[in-house]
């Protein structure tokens, strides 16, 4: 059994059981490798992905679940113009450590700038809570947030 799935804008037909996490699907199948698994719980954002430009944690839910919806995930994201910005911006704040957690903050910023392309520092934050990073660069984080929306170098 197939199941038909549009990622980062083209239609691709998977063998792997729709039951399968997307993650999986996306990782194994697909040898898309940017989002990570993390927790496994949706609970660190490790592993998101935009889903009709939403914000998406894809570690738990179905890949059946996503039949119909378009799928972006981190390796298609530079090629918008958001994602483009916020890829420069995390690298001018050097807002990457050990970088496990940088594909699913990336999306996370990518699509806080689709919805407002000039976030509030209490927007971003909101927009990045779900996420979590051990190796604590959120405040470069921030930073890379406002230099994306062009609102200077930001805060450290």
């Amino acid at each position: 059994m197939t199941l038909a799935l549009r990622i980062n804008g083209a239609d691709r037909e998977i063998a792997s059981d729709p039951e399968t996490p997307l993650i999986h699907v996306l990782r194994d199948e697909l040898k898309l490798k940017g989002a990570k698994l993390g927790c496994g719980l949706e609970q660190c954002g490790a592993c998101a992905v935009l889903v009709d430009g939403e914000v998406t944690l894809s570690c738990a839910t179905p890949a059946a679940v996503f039949a119909g919806r378009e799928i972006t995930t981190i390796e298609a994201l530079g090629d918008t113009p958001e994602g483009a910005r916020v890829q420069e911006a995390f690298v001018a704040a050097s807002a990457a450590q050990c970088g496990y957690c940088t594909p699913g903050l990336v999306v996370a910023v990518t699509a806080l700038l689709q919805r407002d392309p000039a976030p509030s520092r209490e927007a971003a934050m909101a927009a990045l809570t779900p996420h979590l990073c051990r190796c604590g660069s959120h405040p470069r984080v921030l930073r890379a947030v406002e230099i994306a929306a062009g609102q200077g170098q930001g805060q450290q």
